[in-house]
């Protein structure tokens, strides 16, 4: 299994050594947690998600399968981070506004390191190490992640670590072949956090989609945004869906990426508290389906999906089956194939 080193970035020559065992793509994922915070169900919905997966056998519980990082680096957080910013996670007061539940303000900091923080960088290896995948395999999928609130010196949304803006820099610094980055962000929330870090890159081009009355209405942020469809509260599939149809070839056609960041938030469902949108689950299929056919089957670049925002119970259903129909299509490919 490669998981990386503290010398290594995550993802790098560590993961190599395995290469050939890991089929034509491969999921990256953290450890299972369960705990809950506020609204948040990403712990659970990591879980689930994995769980599903191997039930469907899409997934088998092998190395060869299931890729799992190391837990990232503050050397490594710190080739985007500041340190000032690190270090303010050292407190539980900070760590609370971050995630937005004020209880966490009283838990000792050692408690969350271990039980939030921690699996925070879990998943921010599992990003840097998918990047890698998705450029080696064709695809890859982090069934975690999608900080994209996370900037280099600010978090906020439940988003402590930038993964997104150290995926790209690290591609960048220890890729070959990878020189233009399209962040395709599908999250019912704009990625204010990336868009901050990366919004001067030339080689990096975003286009975001998400609910116009939301958090976190960053005007800054906007203006980094080289596409951007703002959407209405309540916004249904036909609606959504021709949008993407739209936007995403001509994206395509314009950058050329020689990678696709694919942030897949399922926060766009019917009755997400923080979402507003009214997307059915066979919307969210069929945006995983039309993203995977453009930028995989039409085109063959590579891409790496990110599972972000999602805070119903449901989320990790819906998620398992939407990867389950691209398996099924012939987007993605599981053992033994």
């Amino acid at each position: 299994m490669g998981q990386g080193s503290s010398q290594d970035p995550p993802g790098d020559d560590k993961q190599s050594q395995d290469d050939d065992a890991v089929p034509s793509g491969a999921v990256a994922g953290p450890r299972l947690y369960t705990a809950k915070f506020g609204n948040h169900q990403w712990p659970i919905k990591v879980g689930q998600n994995h769980k599903r997966l191997v039930t469907a056998n899409i997934l088998r519980e092998t190395k060869e399968d299931i890729v799992e990082p190391l837990e990232i680096t503050e050397d490594e957080l710190l080739v985007v981070h500041t340190q000032e910013y690190l270090n303010s996670l050292k407190s539980s007061y900070n760590v609370a506004l971050i995630t937005e539940v004020a209880p966490v303000a009283i838990v000792p900091n050692f408690v969350l390191q271990r039980k939030l923080l921690s699996p925070f960088r879990e998943q921010t290896g599992g990003t840097v190490l998918a990047g890698k995948l998705a450029r080696d395999r064709g695809w890859s999928i982090n069934i975690g992640g999608g900080f994209h609130h996370c900037s280099s010196s600010e978090g906020g949304g439940f988003c402590a670590y930038a993964d997104i803006t150290l995926c790209i820099k690290f591609m960048f610094n220890h890729l070959d072949n990878i020189s233009k980055v399209l962040v395709l962000d599908l999250d019912a929330h704009q990625g204010n956090g990336y868009e901050r870090d990366l919004g001067m890159d030339s080689k990096v081009f975003i286009a975001d989609v998400y609910n116009r009355w939301i958090y976190p209405n960053d005007r800054e942020a906007k203006r980094y945004i080289d596409k951007r469809i703002e959407l209405d509260l309540h916004t249904e599939d036909t609606v959504y869906l021709g949008v993407i149809k739209t936007l995403l070839p001509e994206v395509l056609n314009d950058f050329k990426p020689d990678m696709v960041i694919y942030n897949a938030g399922t926060d766009i469902l019917k009755g997400d508290p923080l979402g507003l949108l009214d997307i059915t689950d066979e919307g969210v299929r069929d945006r995983d389906e039309l993203v995977f056919t453009e930028v995989r089957k039409n085109r063959g670049i590579p891409i790496l999906m990110l599972t972000s925002g999602g805070y119903q119970r449901n989320n990790a259903e819906i998620i398992a089956n939407s990867i389950i129909n691209l398996h099924s299509k012939g987007l993605i490919t599981g053992p033994s194939e």
